[in-house]
């Protein structure tokens, strides 16, 4: 069977998290991060990727998110590929995010 990635809107991530069902798993560089970072999540950068890094999400679901909706499907892939069962992908990034007025911060 093939690995499949489901995408959520950035209302469907914000509601998820904020209800304490999805943990964000931001796979951007720091860089990035320093210079904007979603206001909870945690970063594993897509090119040091090692799925054992992602914390326990103690029960939620992980949702992978970037900046335009490619790496984080590239980290879902890989996570699948790893044995673990994260299928879900912010679409559109924190690009998207930031279209539908969620929220940001500095400094990662």
């Amino acid at each position: 069977m093939a690995n499949q990635v489901q995408d959520l809107t950035p209302d469907e991530v914000s509601k998820g998290v904020s209800e304490g069902r999805y943990l964000l798993v931001d796979v951007r560089e720091p860089n990035e991060v320093a210079a904007e970072a979603y206001p909870y999540g945690v970063v594993v950068p897509l090119s040091t990727f090692d799925p054992k890094a992602i914390p326990d999400p103690e029960g939620k679901e992980v949702v992978f998110a970037c900046r335009s909706g490619k790496r984080s499907v590239t980290a879902s892939l890989a996570a699948q590929a790893a044995g673990l069962a994260y299928d879900k992908h912010l679409a559109g990034g924190i690009l998207g995010w930031k279209a539908v007025g969620l929220p940001t911060k500095v400094g990662g």
